[in-house]
């Protein structure tokens, strides 16, 4: 059975009170400027495998019809299992290599490099899955609410106990 779960919330992430840091919001109609310092940086969320940072610059990625922008880090080898979103997700590397690859299972054989400059559509529903070749940081925008839904719901990071 596939399940589909909230990537980012701003408050909760699918009601388990848990937080996220978000840059401050500027005021509507207001020209923002955002140096790298001013980011604030915060775990992500659990639908996301461990390790990972995240910051939101601007938007609400979890609400419906909200323009979002987020940076993603993650340490080197760093991976996401084949998956999906119910929107458009556009992608840009910003720092590090990133290795994409389509199709549902993982095969690190078929995968493309994005470096530091490169910049990807994920079509709405497109089975992907990527892996972190450094350390890298993602700049991902798009319309909210931004999901994931995995291949193999195994795959989900909330499935996993710990012992």
């Amino acid at each position: 059975m596939k399940r589909t779960i909230l990537l980012l919330g701003l408050a909760t992430c699918l009601g388990a009170g848990i937080a996220m840091s978000q840059t401050p919001a500027p005021a509507p109609g207001t020209h923002t400027i955002l140096s790298a310092d001013a980011l604030k940086w915060g775990p992500a969320p659990p639908s996301l495998p461990a390790g990972a940072e995240l910051a939101v610059l601007s938007g609400d990625p979890a609400t419906a019809g909200s323009q979002f922008t987020l940076r993603l880090k993650m340490p080197a080898g760093y991976k996401v299992a084949p998956h999906w979103h119910p929107s458009d997700e556009h992608v840009t590397v910003i720092q590090g290599a990133l290795m994409a690859g389509m199709g549902e299972k993982f095969d690190e054989a078929t995968m493309k490099t994005l470096t530091a400059g490169s910049f990807t559509v994920m079509p709405k529903e497109m089975r992907h899955y990527v892996r972190a070749k450094t350390a890298t940081i993602l700049q991902v925008h798009g319309t909210g609410p931004f999901a994931i839904t995995y291949v193999n719901s195994a795959d989900d990071p909330r499935t996993k106990t710990s012992n």
